[in-house]
């Protein structure tokens, strides 16, 4: 199985040369190819899940999972996720040095990833602080989130072209990729089974870490 993950959260090399959402998903496909894994299972969120959707739409891998995957806004939908997540990378790092301290407590988080996570002050800075630093260091935050808003939309898969199963999952509080935005994505992978995470927003792994972790393994060989 492989994981696919935002730039920023978590380890993810240096970009370079264009950054896009092809050339991100040309790299992982030539990891695939490289690496004698045809038919591996994929799992992404957010700009990852987009990744492996489009994996699944070129007939890369086997199974699929995307949660809250980017790429199925409509116009304001878009200009309001750049409008305030923008901000919200700037401000993380400013304030860098301060962050393990705001986020050792609950209104730090809740404060800090109230537009992320359903229930912010409930999380652990243990859990929280590794992707929130990441996001702050990375180099290619900047790139990541100019091939989301400035790209094309996500296309879709007619039934029966993707490799495998595909199973999307979403938060019913995602402030992110807001909730509305899973018809349009089963609209354009008839194929997916839809999973709804009550009480979850942007991040299913912050949210419902079980509930993830079973979903991903029983939708994966």
């Amino acid at each position: 199985m492989i994981a696919v993950d935002l730039p920023g959260f978590g380890e993810t090399p240096p970009l370079t040369g264009e950054v896009s959402i092809a050339t991100l998903t040309d790299s992982v496909a030539d990891f695939i190819r490289d690496q004698g894994l045809d038919g591996v299972s994929t799992v992404g969120q957010s700009m990852g899940g987009r990744i492996v959707l489009e994996l699944a739409r070129r007939g890369v891998g086997g199974d699929t999972v995307a949660l809250d995957p980017g790429g199925f806004w409509n116009h304001r939908e878009l200009v309001v996720f750049g409008a305030t997540l923008r901000p919200s990378i700037a401000l993380v790092r400013a304030l860098r040095g301060m962050m393990p301290a705001l986020l050792g407590n609950p209104v730090g988080r809740t404060l800090l990833l109230a537009q992320l996570s359903a229930r912010p002050w409930s999380l652990s800075r243990e859990t929280v602080l590794p992707d929130v630093l990441g996001l702050a260091d990375s180099p290619a935050t900047g790139a990541a989130m100019d091939a989301l808003t400035a790209g094309p939309k996500q296309q879709g898969a007619p039934a029966g072209t993707v490799p495998g199963r595909v199973t999307i999952g979403w938060g019913r509080r995602d402030l992110v990729t807001v909730p509305r935005q899973a018809a349009r994505a089963t609209e354009l992978f008839p194929d997916a089974v839809l999973h709804w995470f009550e009480r979850c927003g942007h991040f299913p792994q912050w949210d419902a870490p079980c509930e993830a972790t079973r979903l991903i393994l029983d939708s994966t060989d």
